[in-house]
This record gives C-alpha cells, structure tokens and sequence, in this order.
C-alpha cells in the first residue's frame, strides 16, 4: 500500500530494509495458495503421529474437545495475526519486530517480542533437526537391514548439512517449492497413519481406559498431553512474514488472499490432525505409541516410504521457520 504523504528517512531506511528483506521486489509477487503450503507446513509438523498418544491420557471425550477447541482457537488467534498486518493504513507489519515496536514503544517492542519470537522458531527447528536425523536413519535401518549402523548423531549432522545448503537461498519466494513439497509430504504421510491403523483394524484387546499410573505421574501425563495438542499447532510465529510476501492495494489488501490461504491451510490441518488422532486411538486405544508409525510394524516399505515423507516436512519446515 503506498503513502502519498512525504515519507521521512527513517521511513525511508525501514521501506528499502523491508524491499530487500523480500528479494528487492516491491511488488511481492504471492499468492494466496503460497500461504496455504507455507501455513501448512509451518503448522503440520512430526507432532500430528504424536496426537493418539495424547489422546491416551485424555479419553475420546476431553481429547476431542481439546483438539477441536483448540483448532478453533488458534484459527481465530490467526485471524488476528492477518488482520494486525496492516491495522494501520499506510503501514505494513513484515515482521513481528515491527509490530512490537508499535505496540510497545521503539526500544521496549523488540525486547518483548524478538526474544519470544526467537525461542519458538530456534526451539522448533531444533526439534525438526533431531526429528529430521532420527527418521533418516528410521529409514535407512528398514530398507537396509545389513548396512553397518550409524550412530544417529551423524544422521542429525546430515541433515543440518541440507538446510547449510538450502540456507543460501536468498527470501521467502525462494523456498516455496520446498515448502509446497513439505506441504504435499505431511498430507500423505498422516494419511498413511490413519490409513494404516484402519488397515489394521481395533487390536483384539484393545482398551480405551486411562493408563494405569500413579496420581502425581497422571497429572504431569495429562499436562503433558495438552501440551502435545497445543504444540500440534504452530505457525503463528511467521504469519507476519508470509503475509509479507504478498502484495496490497486498497482494493484488495494483504489480508484477504493471506486470508483465503489461511482458511485452505486449516482445512488441510483438519484432514491431517483429526483422523490420525481419532481413527489411530479407535485401532490402539491406551497402548498407541507416543509416534503411531511405531504401532504400523508392517508392511515395511510403506513404513520406511512414511519416514522419509516426514524427513522431507522436516526439510521445509526447518526453512519456513529459518528463514524470517
């Protein structure tokens, strides 16, 4: 959106830092289906194999509020994200940075914000390193049963050494194919989770009771479930900077195709989380694993195909979380 008010040079500095942020094109060529795959694999992460297990520890009746409410709430908390992008005419919010200096004041905005910021998206893509590593070598022990193991670690540094090299990419347009095949990777290997379990079938023995612990071990396990829920949904901490991407006019801000991609994102996310978390739990009630794939022992090479469907989600969402 542009200002036909004089702008001043501190204005000035922070419009060419944003044009350069986004690869030197003012334009922000984007379109709404670019929110869609970068929301969904920001958001769809290894977690989703976990959600069974929470459901373990809540029951079909407290896991499936507490998955639906929790879908609808950070929908809404997404709405306002992409609503607060341009709450201001004239002035577009790239980064959180940005909208925490208008918040808070110029010197107390960054303080406040960036470190939050910086904990979600470095501790996230920690997590996507060990995960990338473990399912790399996941895949390789099950197609590979006589090659010489390798200590899990080294699996870990291989697949930071991608992300060395995809790191070189220059902005966020830069690495949508990446995020597009991460977006398709996470699709198919929860449908391979849901998919497999109802192949599968209720084990003969299956229980839908709570698991047997101690009261204080119980609680933790309960809070610890919730947390596995809520961490399902990410995302939020880099709405700002793929609603950058995209272009504004006073006809059709930003807000609307980030929007359109969001509402597409979310109906993706729904298709993944509530099958795998329902149908996984109705096949292996209390004894589900805290990664279902774990449960599906067979056949193996739709096993293996599955860990490396989640080691390229991994790739894209480490970018999507690495490059703001």
């Amino acid at each position: 959106m542009v200002s036909t008010s004089p702008v001043s040079p501190s204005k000035e500095t922070d419009q060419k830092s944003d044009e350069k942020w986004t690869g030197g094109d003012p334009t922000r060529p984007a379109k709404w289906w670019y929110s869609t795959f970068h929301t969904v694999t920001a958001m769809i992460g290894a977690g989703v194999l976990s959600l069974p297990y929470a459901m373990a520890y809540l029951g079909w009746g407290p896991g499936t509020l507490v998955l639906a409410m929790t879908w609808g709430l950070t929908l809404n908390t997404m709405w306002q994200m992409v609503q607060l992008h341009e709450c201001v005419p004239g002035t577009r919010f790239d980064r959180y940075i940005d909208l925490g200096r208008y918040a808070f004041g110029p010197k107390l905005g960054p303080w406040i914000v960036l470190p939050q910021q910086l904990i979600v998206q470095v501790g996230c893509n920690i997590v996507y390193m060990v995960t990338g590593g473990k399912c790399l070598k996941q895949f390789v022990d099950i197609t590979c049963s006589t090659c010489t193991p390798v200590r899990q670690s080294y699996w870990i540094l291989g697949f930071s050494g991608v992300h060395f090299l995809l790191s070189q990419l220059p902005n966020f347009n830069s690495v949508a194919g990446v995020s597009l095949a991460a977006a398709v990777m996470s699709l198919c290997y929860s449908t391979i989770a849901w998919g497999g379990s109802m192949a599968h079938g209720r084990m003969p023995d299956v229980s839908y009771d709570y698991k047997a612990t101690n009261p204080s071990d119980f609680t933790f396990r309960v809070f610890n479930a919730l947390g596995q829920i809520s961490f399902a949904f990410a995302g939020h901490a880099v709405a700002l900077e793929i609603q950058a991407t995209m272009p504004s006019t006073p006809e059709r801000p930003s807000k609307v195709p980030m929007w359109q991609g969001v509402v597409g994102a979310y109906l993706v996310n729904a298709i993944c989380y509530f099958p795998v978390a329902l149908i996984c739990y109705w096949a292996f009630g209390q004894d589900v694993d805290d990664n279902v794939l774990m449960n599906l022992q067979r056949p193996a090479w739709l096993i293996a195909t599955a860990n490396l469907m989640v080691v390229v989600h991994v790739i894209g969402s480490y970018q999507v979380f690495a490059m703001p």
